[in-house]
């Protein structure tokens, strides 16, 4: 039988349907969460066990307690990384490349993102931020819907694997999904790497 993670059993008081509420209660969570394990990205990193062919990958820059996937660039290819770029507050995202080292400037939303002189490319993977999972491929996002959209789009051109990083305790048992929220296709944590279907 399978342990789970404590931060996990504490983060099942927060089911609710309200997401708004819930979005609220499991950002308190995740800050308490990253505050605990300033390494979990390095530790999520060290799991991830790549993708056959390797391909374009999306990682993104940590906003607020998110986990740092800036770790993940050892495990990927040199020159295969991209970055989200925000061009408006409601319209999906786009991707550019990336070199560490490379400037960033604010995105529409205020992210760091590489700017237009970067190429715009179509992620093979993509790590997405969430403030919860299940074990289902359920994600929860910060409520703008950007994600949703953005891999809606990319799945319509193209085959995409979609991995959640997250902290272990983010899961829940269930998140409430609607008929535009997009599944992820495995999750990665600090404590193990799984695949959904």
């Amino acid at each position: 039988m399978r342990r789970r993670h404590p931060s996990s059993v504490f983060a099942e008081r927060f089911v609710t349907s309200d997401k708004t509420a819930l979005r609220a209660q499991l950002r308190s969570l995740r800050r308490k969460l990253a505050a605990a394990a300033p390494d979990a990205g390095q530790r999520a990193a060290a799991l991830w066990p790549g993708r056959p062919g390797g391909g374009i990958v999306a990682l993104y820059h940590p906003a607020g307690s998110e986990i740092d996937p800036t770790p993940l660039r050892t495990r990927v290819a040199a020159g295969s990384v991209c970055l989200p770029v925000a061009q408006s507050r409601q319209g999906a995202l786009i991707f550019r490349r990336h070199m560490t080292g490379e400037a960033l400037v604010p995105d529409a939303l205020g992210i760091p993102a590489p700017d237009v002189s970067a190429a715009a490319v179509l992620p093979d993977v993509v790590f997405a931020p969430l403030l919860a999972f299940d074990r289902r491929g359920g994600r929860l996002g910060q409520g703008g819907g950007h994600y949703d959209r953005t891999l809606a789009h990319l799945r319509r051109k193209k085959t995409i694997f979609v991995v959640g990083l997250a902290f272990a305790g983010q899961e829940l048992p269930e998140i409430p999904m609607e008929p535009h929220d997009q599944r992820l296709d495995a999750i990665l944590t600090e404590t193990e790497y799984l695949e959904f279907g």
